[in-house]
């Protein structure tokens, strides 16, 4: 991975120019996240300030998918990312990605403004992932394993496990479950929900120093629509919880928050 960090460093600022414009992060949908079908088009998402914020706020955001071979473009898997897989036998593939992270404002948390917390920049990670889509029966799958290190090494690494099922359709309308399981090393957990001694005497909060361990699980509805041979409306909710360090940081109001989204994509 250190070996990566340096190639990849000169593209990222015209990358996290795209992310910071576009407000990005990952739409989902039945057919966008179990299928190969290339879309693009724009949505609109419900989310906290940040995972465990009680502050909540709307922002328009992507909704992308191109598999090309061997190049990649998506925000149907938890994150918004691109690089290239190559197939390892039917149905098997592994790849390097480069994705988006998001950061932690100020602005958006009445938590954060009253405590006078500073901002989390929003960045970039490396990563490997290795992903299997299978049918059984009619029911379509998708497993992703997926390793994140984050190009600031401050921010640390996160590991996913996602699974995503296709359980019903019925003529133009399709729905799907997914479930995800995000590990994280100190670094990366601190750097959202440590307290330093210095802002710990700020604030008034104590100070906290978060280890390493499971930092979130979620559960989730997919859902699309079929507008018109070349139209299709997607959205997804999901209920995310903290665990760990994370959910006992002092920053943490509540150890649940929920996401929305909807959208309209063109299938090319």
């Amino acid at each position: 991975m250190d070996a990566i960090l340096p190639a990849v460093r000169p593209y990222l600022a015209g990358i996290l120019a795209l992310a910071f414009a576009c407000g990005l992060m990952a739409p989902a949908a039945a057919r966008a996240e179990l299928s190969e079908v290339a879309m693009f088009g724009p949505g609109l998402r419900i989310r906290p300030a940040y995972d465990g914020s009680a502050s909540r706020r709307t922002e328009l955001v992507p909704i992308v998918r191109y598999y090309g071979q061997p190049w990649f473009l998506r925000s149907t898997q938890g994150v918004l990312e691109g690089g290239a897989r190559f197939e390892l036998a039917p149905g098997l593939h592994a790849g390097a990605q480069l994705a988006y992270e998001p950061g932690r404002k100020t602005s958006e948390s009445a938590f954060l403004q009253e405590r006078g917390l500073s901002n989390v920049d929003l960045g970039a990670s490396v990563g490997v992932h290795l992903e299997w889509d299978h049918k059984f029966g009619r029911m379509p799958i998708a497993l992703l394993a997926r390793v994140r290190r984050h190009t600031d090494s401050d921010r640390g690494t996160q590991a996913d496990l996602r699974l995503s099922a296709g359980i019903f359709q019925s003529g133009r309308f399709a729905a799907g479950v997914f479930a995800q399981t995000t590990w994280a090393n100190a670094e990366s957990t601190g750097s959202f929900y440590d307290i330093t001694p210095q802002q710990s005497a700020a604030t008034g909060l104590p100070a906290f120093n978060a280890g390493s361990g499971l930092l979130f699980s979620s559960f989730g509805l997919l859902w699309s629509a079929e507008l018109s041979r070349h139209w299709i409306a997607v959205g997804n909710i999901e209920s995310r919880h903290l665990h760990g360090d994370a959910a006992r940081s002092p920053l943490a109001e509540r150890d649940s928050n929920y996401y929305a989204s909807a959208g309209v994509a063109y299938r090319f």
